[in-house]
């Protein structure tokens, strides 16, 4: 996963600032009607990954002689956006059937589901509840991305500089429109590319 530092940010669109100076591989919008959308694109987006991890372990990737090193994704956007509504369909593409527990008070929930390459291991973080970055360091979460595993951060903005910058971006804003006389809100997702493996799972959701 790259590394690069960024800068610490509040809001709920804020990360997108500390990627100013990283180079966006490719970028695509998506619109989401509704919550049956949205967690279509999230197993989507899951079986995308699943995909490219299975390329590299088979030495079919577009990157010669890549090594699938683990997955950073990180979610932007406000309260009600939808982030965790997509990191849960996530979790289900990814073959997860048990119980999706809510980090917001642990911080993080690890999950493990088999494939045919072996154990994939999942990291779901909600950040919301830092104070400082310097809470990141303290937690020893760092361990978690350097272990191969899919990392799934939603509030990046409140570790600062500290995850450096992702594989992938999913920046979510609740749009409002009439749909049959009545005011819905649906979802408008654009999805950046940070990485040769971001691209490569972006290109094929």
């Amino acid at each position: 996963m790259p590394n690069t530092p960024g800068i610490a940010g509040t809001s709920g669109h804020e990360a997108l600032a500390s990627l100013t100076h990283a180079t966006v591989l490719l970028e695509r919008r998506f619109a989401l009607a509704d919550d049956a959308a949205t967690q279509a694109f999230g197993a989507r987006a899951a079986h995308a990954i699943a995909e490219v991890r299975h390329a590299m372990a088979t030495g079919n990737a577009t990157q010669s002689g890549a090594a699938f090193e683990g997955l950073q994704v990180q979610l932007t956007g406000d309260l009600g956006a939808g982030k965790t509504t997509l990191v849960r369909a996530m979790l289900r593409g990814f073959g997860h059937t048990g119980r999706v527990r809510s980090p917001t008070y642990t911080l993080v929930e690890p999950y493990a589901v088999e494939t045919p390459d072996g154990e994939l291991e999942l990291y779901h973080f909600d950040l919301y509840r830092f104070a400082d970055p310097a809470e990141w360091a303290d937690a020893g979460f760092r361990e978690y991305f350097d272990s191969g595993a899919i990392c799934l951060v939603e509030w990046p903005q409140r570790a600062g500089a500290l995850l450096g910058v992702p594989d992938l971006v999913f920046s979510l804003d609740v749009v409002s429109e009439l749909r049959d006389g009545k005011e819905s809100d649906a979802r408008a997702l654009t999805a950046r590319a940070y990485s040769e493996t971001g691209k490569a799972c972006l290109e094929r959701c």
